[in-house]
């Protein structure tokens, strides 16, 4: 399996993000090949193995360029180099760490999206007191939305539950101000009709909808939401945590007696720690792309990198894509 790496873009040195690749190919045995600016590559490239290998494109969309720029004046940037690498058949999945707008946009026009499936979104999964994690889809690819949007992303949730989180029948629910079927918008309101007659129609198993505070309970597997209330969602989930873990620090080390009850509590934190740490997890799915395209953090590390290209090796892996292609007819039931 190939690994086609944009280097280029993220917060982070093209360096470190190599850095993390090249760890990545040793740790999974995979090919790696990294797409951004080979002499800015050459300290790191000196210890890499036969498996790495490197496409010179030292143009790059920066954070701050307009999405539609991919196709004007960045048509020859890493990115979009990377994603017509994986279009010629040249890897298996991409994984960048930059502009989201750009990717999103990039992909669609040269990965192009799977026939039938009107919107690709970002699917990340959160963590859940279960320990079972809950997808998200979408947090930030799609900030205006229609009903059948929603219904679309509910059903490519159910497949995506199914094949990498191992779940025989994943519950969908829509992320909503209250759980009771007349609460919401008029996006909200319609979204709940549709997919509740997908799941009268044996398509995915709706339970309804959920609120903001129940998300990480594990009550559901799959999150249905616009790309707006996603994307808050989970950047309040993201500060919640820095929030909490540094209080916790602060309290703990405030007297003698609490960093006792620290020390003898460390183990028990660090598992804490881990479970929140979002480059445990490395990025985001662009499910509904024709081939797999992972969204790693924007300030990714080294270590996010390698745990984004673990992503993408399961994504590869997990058939999600073919299982929406089989099933196509039941995602074009918002035709």
């Amino acid at each position: 399996m190939k690994i086609i790496v944009d280097v280029m873009g993220g917060d982070s040195p093209c360096t470190t993000l190599a850095q993390g690749a090249l760890h990545a190919a040793t740790a999974y045995g995979v090919e790696i090949l990294l797409v951004g600016d080979e002499q800015a590559l050459e300290p790191v490239l000196k210890n890499a193995p036969a498996s790495v290998s490197v496409w010179n494109a030292p143009s790059f969309v920066t954070m701050e360029d307009d999405h539609y720029a991919v196709r004007t004046t960045k048509a020859d940037s890493s990115m979009v180099q990377a994603l017509r690498l994986l279009a010629e058949g040249k890897g298996d999945a991409v994984v960048s760490a930059g502009n989201t707008g750009a990717l999103i946009t990039a992909a669609t026009l040269y990965v192009k999206r799977i026939r039938g499936v009107r919107r690709a979104a970002l699917a990340p999964i959160l963590p859940t007191t279960t320990g079972t994690g809950a997808l998200l889809i979408d947090c930030g690819a799609n900030v205006e939305c229609t009903p059948e949007y929603l219904l679309q992303f509910g059903i490519i949730g159910h497949f995506y539950a199914q094949k990498l989180m191992h779940k025989e029948i994943p519950s969908v629910g829509l992320l909503n101000v209250g759980t009771e079927d007349t609460k919401g918008d008029s996006l909200r309101l319609a979204a709940f009709d549709l997919l509740k007659k997908a799941d009268e129609q044996g398509i995915l198993r709706f339970i309804g909808n959920i609120e903001g505070r129940d998300v990480l309970s594990g009550q559901v597997d799959v999150i249905v939401a616009d790309g707006f209330s996603g994307n808050v969602l989970l950047k309040s989930i993201e500060g919640t945590a820095l929030f909490f873990l540094q209080e916790v620090k602060t309290a703990l080390l405030s007297s003698y007696r609490s960093k006792l009850g620290a020390l003898l509590a460390k183990k028990s934190l660090s598992k804490l720690k881990e479970k929140m740490n979002y480059r445990k997890v490395g990025g985001s799915p662009l499910v509904g792309i024709a081939a797999p395209v992972i969204k790693a953090h924007g300030s990714a590390d080294a270590e996010t990198m390698q745990s984004a290209i673990a992503q993408a090796i399961a994504y590869a892996k997990g058939e999600i894509i073919s299982a929406i292609e089989q099933n196509i007819a039941a995602i074009k039931t918002t035709d």
